[in-house]
């Protein structure tokens, strides 16, 4: 009796089960060269379904020393043509027909490959892979109570993450470190499991890495080369609760059921998020709300009642796309950290699904931050009206976020109104940012300045300051200083030949920038000013310089680069972000970084002017984030 396995049923390992068994005893198993081409090209790229098949062939060498069988190997290695095309199907037929020739038993777990070849006429036997109840893992282990997650690395003691939510300890968890065979069984033993028991299933299959979804488990599972050495992360949720756990409950569940919202839940990395992120979820789709997940990977801890979505294949986009046919009422879209994440989630939420979007964000507005520059800022309100900040597992700040047509706080006349986001602090009710547009430009003031403690500018003041420069520069050539007095008066000190040119003929040309700014100016000479020497001295000329002290932040150093049209900064993160842009420590102004990491300033303007001084003097040029 002849008997032709498929590449299929050598990974799973049956054929050696069937021939325990003694179906097969006494029977000639002939392998194809071209299943041991396949083998060997996945063990070469690392997967562990190539290795398992050699383990496999090993067996039944063993088998035929014994006399259990005959084992002969069969046909020509399929070439690199042939192997390219073998997700069409082209080894499958290879094999096939060496069993057809050899009026063989074709052997596969394969249920397409089997059909295919009970339709060609064959004897075909198919076996299904062995499903077995998995027990403890060997990494189980090592977690207690308070355990987060597991650091195993080969030639490294073993550590864990331990404590309360906030309150995380990096420590060691054992007196020796582990030997690479001790670590390489451990990751088989994770992924062999995975693919053994109906708890699990490997949610990333790449060369170097695997990400192995078991249980309450998500582990990672790195090798080289795309790590220098094996290493195993195991991470389980230390805590599951409820929506009523937290303070501020009642108005959140009231929100959250009043309609569909668009909501970033934010926070630091282990603060408790995903925790929090969790309880909303089985809230609303305890009240009749259908809740779906987009996670990669999927670790949300939910019932079975919320499906689970990843990527379709490779794209967010495509799952965006099939959840609009499932219509669900809310979706949950954990680490939404990209750019292209951000225009999915907003997609959704502008078809009408209520989207919570699960950020990493160091302060409650930095969550909204992320938003400018990747959406239409007139459309942010609609794609976000809640921000939920969590600090140490608990609900530390919500903020609610819609638009208004105002005056923005801080400037005086009506003419100034514009679309102005209002973000309030929902517990007192009171607004705390205002995001607009001001000169091109996306700013976000905050309305309190205590923040910077005594004496510290606010945002408005730095703002008024940089607009009355810029008018200012525009018509004066010497050195000019603003002093903001008031939020509707300021002093605007100028060089003696400036006085006349400034201020024009019966006061028109200043009377005109007042008005254009809605502010009071009286102009002086440097003459006038006690602190002229203080800002003018070592460098005075920046000008824009003068709107203020404070003195230098530490902040990222950049090289602007001058071409015929613009000024040039490149800038490395803080992408759709607002920052200021100092020189020799001195503010210049306020910009929002291009989604391509950059800012660029016009020619020709005040501020273009103010920087171009600053590089020809050598000065150091620095962002800062606002």
């Amino acid at each position: 009796m002849n008997v032709v396995p498929d590449t299929s049923v050598v990974i799973d390992g049956r054929v050696s089960a069937t021939i325990e068994d003694g179906q097969f005893e006494g029977a000639t198993i002939s392998v194809p060269e071209a299943v041991v081409a396949e083998l060997e090209a996945q063990a070469n790229d690392g997967l562990d379904s190539g290795w398992d098949g050699l383990s496999e062939l090993q067996r039944l060498a063993e088998l035929a020393d014994e006399g259990v069988i005959s084992l002969e190997y069969i046909g020509e290695r399929p070439s690199a043509i042939e192997r390219g095309h073998a997700s069409e199907g082209e080894i499958d037929a290879l094999i096939r027909d060496l069993a057809e020739g050899l009026d063989a038993t074709f052997l596969t777990s394969d249920i397409v490959q089997a059909e295919v070849a009970q339709a060609k006429g064959l004897d075909v036997e198919h076996v299904s892979p062995e499903i077995r109840e998995v027990g403890t893992l060997t990494v189980e282990e090592f977690f207690d109570d308070q355990t987060m997650s597991v650091h195993l690395r080969s030639g490294a003691v073993p550590k864990a993450k331990r404590g309360e939510l906030g309150e995380m300890r990096y420590e060691e968890i054992a007196d020796e470190p582990l030997g690479e065979e001790t670590i390489d069984e451990y990751a088989r033993e994770i992924v062999d499991g995975a693919k053994e028991s109906h708890d699990g299933f490997i949610e990333l299959s790449e060369p170097g890495m695997k990400i192995v979804q078991f249980r309450d488990y998500r582990i990672a599972i790195g090798r080289p080369p795309f790590s220098d050495g094996i290493e195993i992360t195991a991470v389980r949720p230390i805590a599951q609760t409820d929506i009523e756990d937290y303070e501020k409950a009642d108005e959140l569940k009231d929100r959250l059921l009043e309609r569909q919202r668009g909501v970033l839940i934010s926070g630091a990395p282990g603060a408790g998020k995903s925790t929090f992120a969790q309880a909303v979820a089985r809230f609303i789709s305890e009240h009749d709300y259908a809740v779906k997940t987009m996670e990669k990977p999927r670790d949300l801890q939910v019932g079975p009642e919320i499906t689970q979505y990843t990527e379709l294949a490779g794209e967010m986009e495509k799952t965006a796309d099939a959840l609009l046919m499932v219509r669900p009422d809310y979706t949950i879209y954990d680490e939404v950290r990209k750019t292209n994440d951000f225009e999915v989630f907003a997609d959704m939420r502008l078809a009408g699904v209520g989207m919570i979007g699960v950020v990493h964000a160091t302060r409650p507005i930095d969550a909204l931050q992320r938003l400018v520059g990747r959406v239409e800022l007139g459309m942010i309100p609609q794609v976000v009206d809640t921000v939920v900040y969590i600090e140490a597992g608990e609900v530390n700040t919500v903020y609610d976020v819609r638009t208004e047509v105002k005056v923005p706080a801080g400037l005086t006349e009506e003419d100034l109104a514009r679309p102005v986001i209002q973000v309030t602090n929902f517990e007192t009710g009171e607004p705390e940012y205002e995001i607009y547009t001001f000169n091109r430009q996306v700013v976000t003031v905050p309305l309190k300045d205590d923040e910077g403690g005594p004496g510290t500018e606010s945002g408005v003041d730095r703002i008024a300051k940089q607009e009355i420069e810029r008018e200012i520069r525009s018509i004066a050539r010497g050195y000019v200083d603003v002093e903001l007095r008031s939020q509707d008066k300021a002093v605007v000190y100028v060089e003696d030949d400036d006085i006349s040119s400034v201020i024009g003929k019966g006061g028109g040309r200043i009377t005109d920038v007042e008005n254009r700014l809605g502010i009071d100016i009286d102009v002086r000479t440097h003459d006038e000013n006690p602190n002229y020497g203080a800002n003018a001295g070592g460098g005075g000329g920046a000008g824009a310089g003068a709107s203020g002290g404070g003195g230098s932040q530490p902040g990222q150093m950049v090289q602007p680069e001058i071409t015929s049209r613009h000024i040039v900064i490149p800038v490395d993160g803080n992408h759709g972000e607002t920052v200021e842009v100092q020189a020799g420590g001195e503010y210049l102004f306020t910009a929002t970084v291009s989604r391509g990491g950059e800012i660029q300033v016009s020619r020709g303007s005040a501020i273009a002017d103010d920087l171009e001084h600053a590089i020809d003097r050598k000065d150091p040029v620095t962002v800062v984030p606002s």
